[in-house]
């Protein structure tokens, strides 16, 4: 018999019309959950470790929730939980879930405003409000990481009903108030929300708006959208939104090879050509498009190009939980990734890391990437001619990541913060260190920096049949000039260009980044 399984809210499941009485252990109860929502096979280890490391004995733990979990939902000859020796997993195959309608209305949208106001009601809540294990903090890192999609899906479900053409303006003040509330900070939610006030409610109530949300908007340090033009005291115009209305990426997931969902962004005009960065490690598509990083580079490309890219596995907005996090599986999602925005030939960028798995890629499918454009990249990882003393040091780097990374004290991860952006000001490096923590955990960045120490794309340079730009910073203290000066000496007929800077990432303010945006666009240009 199908089980019902609702996750918004309080953690309930139904078989038939009766309501299972759930194990009165939260331990047990955000096991099964966790179990039933990831639906793939877990370790016993990896399960002790995120549910019992704090505890002496931590299989007898485990092995009395399945007990419990066992008898539960294992009934009429369906086995929901099975374990062999090795793992543990939940069989969804026959399982409903509530966040499956929520999924379908953000990602198919077929459904009308009246149905899709219906299943917003029925989705409302904390998701597993029941199920939050204070002290098993990797637990709670991936509860956080699904309460965030559900953040996420339910915005996007709001904006694309918030503008609407074809829904009267007072439906589509109710969505955009609740998209603005869901993402306070986003500057096309402010617009919107400041639109369908005017045409639904009038100039006072939509002039009253923007008051509000300029107030928040420098509170929070963010610079607000141009919410009006003053024509006299007290008056409103409203400008087309094509003039006001900050560029919004869109946001889509798609399922890896294994399985893991690769959060990817597209943002520009369909029309325009397409333009691919490859993921690197410090990415999340949230956080980075109004980043003192990338940002000025991202916007500026997105203005002439439909400009696509995404999270890798592991951090942002991808999944996070996952087996592997390896060089070949960068490869894979990047793959994945083209294939679902549909596109045939483009450009690729690659930045620091991600520069490996585009020369990678570019190599495996000359006849996709039409230009090539590398920065702060390296070829090969550290282990392959690291003297005793460096393993030593690196290695020990791995250790401080791992028991410092989720840390309050940023002492730890200004570790990094300093060899990316020495000349990053204090301010730039709090911005930093907070992107860091948020952007991934601490088991991933160690499993990161790991399956970083060993790529190897030395063989791979000469495969390379595109036109190429290397582009370096002459100063960069993580990855050295030369190494940029190497790569590009081993594609053949490859562009070096140095700008002056010392950051491995640079700083959107500095004058080296806006050097960078007009190397790749005369690049472009001339393919």
């Amino acid at each position: 018999m199908t089980l019902e399984i609702q996750t918004f809210g309080p953690f309930e499941i139904r078989r038939g019309e009766a309501l299972l009485e759930l194990p009165s252990s939260r331990k047990s109860r955000a096991l099964l959950a966790y179990l039933a929502i990831t639906g793939r096979r877990h370790s016993r280890r990896d399960l002790c470790e995120l549910f019992w490391d704090n505890t002496d004995d931590p299989l007898a733990g485990l092995r009395w929730s399945l007990s419990k979990l066992r008898t539960l939902v294992n009934a009429d000859g369906d086995e929901r939980v099975n374990s062999n020796r090795d793992a543990i997993w939940f069989d969804s195959s026959q399982a409903l879930f509530d966040k499956d309608q929520l999924n379908d209305l953000a990602n198919r949208g077929h459904q009308t405003e009246k149905e899709a106001d219906q299943i917003w009601k029925a989705t409302s809540g904390l998701p597993l409000a029941d199920c939050e294990l204070p002290n098993q903090p990797e637990f709670m890192t991936w509860l956080e990481g699904y309460r965030q999609d559900y953040l996420r899906l339910r915005a996007g479900v709001a904006k694309r009903f918030a503008r609407d053409e074809d829904l009267p303006w007072q439906t589509r003040d109710k969505w955009a108030e609740r998209w603005i509330r869901l993402t306070p900070y986003s500057r096309g939610a402010a617009y919107t929300a400041f639109e369908t006030k005017y045409h639904a409610a009038g100039r006072a109530a939509a002039t009253g708006l923007a008051g509000h949300l300029r107030k928040a908007f420098g509170e929070a340090g963010i610079e607000p959208p141009v919410f009006e033009i003053d024509q006299q005291p007290g008056e409103v115009l409203i400008t087309p939104r094509d003039l006001l209305a900050p560029e919004e990426q869109q946001i889509r997931f798609v399922s890896g090879g294994d399985g893991v969902s690769i959060a990817w962004a597209s943002v520009g005009d369909a029309a325009n050509p397409p333009l691919v960065k490859a993921a690197n490690w410090l990415n999340h598509l949230e956080l980075d498009w109004d980043a003192p990083v990338w940002s000025p580079l991202f916007k500026e490309l997105s203005k002439s190009h439909n400009f696509v890219r995404y999270d890798e596995r592991g951090c942002g907005l991808s999944d996070w939980d996952v087996d592997e996090i390896t060089f070949d599986k960068f490869v894979e999602d990047l793959e994945h990734v083209v294939d679902a925005a549909g596109l045939e030939r483009f450009p690729l960028l690659g930045i620091s890391q991600g520069a490996a798995v585009s020369i990678r890629y570019a190599a495996l499918h000359p006849e996709r990437v039409s230009q090539l454009i590398l920065f702060g990249a390296y070829d090969q990882g550290w282990r392959f001619d690291a003297t005793p003393e460096q393993v030593r040091e690196r290695e020990a780097i791995m250790v401080l990541t791992e028991t410092g990374w989720g840390m309050d004290n940023p002492a730890y991860r200004h570790v990094f913060s300093r060899t990316f952006m020495p000349d990053a000001s204090p301010e730039e490096l709090d911005w930093f260190d907070e992107f860091q923590r948020l952007t991934t955990s601490a088991e991933n960045a160690v499993r990161f920096l790991e399956a970083f120490s060993t790529i190897d794309v030395r063989d791979d340079l000469a495969k390379v049949q595109c036109p190429t730009l290397v582009v370096h910073s002459r100063g960069d203290m993580r990855i050295p000039f030369a190494t940029g000066r190497s790569i590009a000496s081993r594609i053949p007929g490859a562009q070096l260009a140095g700008v002056e800077s010392q950051n491995h990432l640079l700083l959107g303010r500095e004058s080296a980044s806006a050097r960078f945006v007009e190397l790749v666009q005369d690049f472009l240009k001339s393919g």
